[in-house]
């Protein structure tokens, strides 16, 4: 795979793991929660992540509770933007 095709995977995947925890990274940005560089190292950690399939197959299939997996490397920011978007700092 690609530099290219590796990131837009993992981009993907980011954005998928978001939307299961009820995390709207699109409004995140607007809103000033997370930064765009924020978003870049996200996608580079989750590039980095040992075992994307493990990742895709639990997006694709139950999910993972509604909270991302304990091996997320993204684990920690997606809980700090879900928090938010709750309104509980």
């Amino acid at each position: 795979m690609t530099p290219k095709a590796t990131l837009k995977r993992h981009a993907d995947l980011l954005d998928r793991m978001a939307d299961q925890v009820g995390v709207d990274l699109q409004q995140a940005a607007i809103s000033g929660a997370v930064s765009l560089d924020q978003l870049s190292d996200a996608v580079l950690r989750c590039a980095e992540c040992p075992d994307p399939a493990c990742c895709a197959r639990g997006l694709a299939g139950e999910g993972f509770g509604g909270k991302p997996p304990e091996f997320c490397r993204n684990r920690e920011m997606l809980g700090r933007l879900r928090r938010i978007s709750r309104g509980q700092s």
